[in-house]
């Protein structure tokens, strides 16, 4: 998003109904041509499994790729509605869904359709949207609209999330109130949207007893500052443009990480500072960090990049390795925390100059490997939301 010094984080997670491979619920998460917004699509199939999966599937997919193409909202939810089939058993719609658009990291619009309200938070107490009710062909929708405020914390999800503990924790489910209290504590902790997501998931799982009774969806829209890192990784193929990589480099706002031995030589000759090298091994198979003044983190290349991206797909996935890298002092924990974290913005510096040391036909790594680790760790940030530009010498 742009023209706004805030953005929005999102994260989401699902877990499944017991016993299935496929959830019934799904997650879109588009920017229209407008460039300024960004639209959430949560949906939930009926029932569970594959059918509810596939159902889910198509309902955020159809109003995404609408609203994508420019449709007005109004438009999009009036098409969706009208064509989304209804049970004739139970006598309710195949799949429910929620819409949530930011504009600018300022003002947000939430349409839901038999989905539960979403909480918002702000400052450390729950914020009441003003909802009012509208009916689409037949359908009843619920509506809202607010400004939004830095540090503005969002969840929406699907009803597997307050059925959790009927019958066992809770006589009637989880109540919205306990949802609040629960997750008010991790309010202006510092987590990531992702991460307050797993949290709440994974209460949602433990009040299901490990097997949930329903698909469970959590979606979390986190209002933050924008926060620009800079990662610099490989020497230029001309040692010419040393001086020119460093100063388009260290121009830039926000952190600065510097990854590989002769590329922190460089950083560290370009800045006239020495390298302190640590001799601490947190984690047996990532080589130790270094210090240069000037430099937020200095550490290896190959290795801990490969290690990063090894996080950020996971992060992607069932963000199952979050206990290691959250608290590891090892360069690629600590690369790991700044990128999924904290950065919003991230600037990518890379020297396309071929290291004599990965020339030995010993070691699995090439040139091309460098390159790779790179389009995929740029790629994997993507996908998380953050704004990427590579930059390459």
């Amino acid at each position: 998003m742009t023209g706004s010094d805030l953005c929005a984080d999102i994260g989401a997670l699902s877990i499944s109904h017991w016993g299935e491979q496929l959830c019934g619920d799904s997650v879109e998460v588009i920017q229209p041509e407008d460039g300024d917004s960004t639209v959430i699509v949560l949906a939930d199939g009926l029932g569970s499994g594959v059918k509810a999966s596939i159902l889910s599937t198509l309902t955020s997919k159809i109003i995404s790729t609408m609203l994508a193409a420019g449709m007005r909202l109004e438009d999009a939810v009036s098409t969706i509605i009208s064509t989304l089939p209804v049970c004739s058993v139970r006598g309710i719609a195949y799949s429910t869904f929620t819409i949530i658009r930011i504009t600018g990291g300022r003002r947000a619009e939430f349409i839901i359709y038999d989905n539960p309200r979403v909480i918002m938070l702000r400052g450390g107490d729950e914020y009441r949207l003003p909802f009012s009710a509208q009916e689409i062909h037949g359908k009843r929708i619920i509506r809202s609209e607010t400004e939004l405020c830095e540090g503005d914390i969002i969840f929406a999800f699907t009803d597997g999330v307050e059925h959790a503990g009927v019958g066992r924790s809770y006589n009637f489910g989880w109540k919205r109130e306990d949802i609040i209290e629960f997750m008010k504590p991790f309010k202006g902790v510092g987590f990531a949207a992702k991460t307050l997501t797993k949290i709440l998931l994974d209460e949602t799982e433990r009040l299901y007893g490990g097997k949930p009774g329903d698909d469970a969806t959590v979606c979390t829209v986190l209002i933050r500052r924008r926060e620009p890192v800079n990662l610099l990784i490989g020497p230029p193929s001309n040692r010419d443009d040393c001086g020119k990589m460093m100063s388009l480099f260290f121009s830039k706002k926000g952190k600065h990480i510097v990854c590989g031995g002769t590329t922190s030589t460089i950083a560290a000759e370009y800045l006239g500072k020495p390298i302190r090298t640590n001799l601490l091994y947190f984690d047996p198979e990532i080589p130790p960090t270094a210090e240069i003044e000037g430099v937020d983190l200095v550490t290896e290349g190959v290795i801990t990049v490969s290690r990063v991206l090894e996080y950020a797909k996971n992060y992607l996935g069932d963000n199952s390795l979050y206990s290691k890298w959250s608290v590891g002092q090892d360069g690629a924990s600590k690369i790991a925390r700044i990128l999924f974290e904290e950065a919003t913005d991230i600037n990518f510096f890379v020297g396309r100059a071929v290291n004599p040391a990965h020339q030995n036909p010993t070691l699995p790594i090439g040139f091309s490997i460098k390159m790779k680790l790179v389009e995929e760790l740029t790629e994997c940030l993507t996908k998380m939301g953050k704004k990427i530009k590579v930059n390459y010498f």
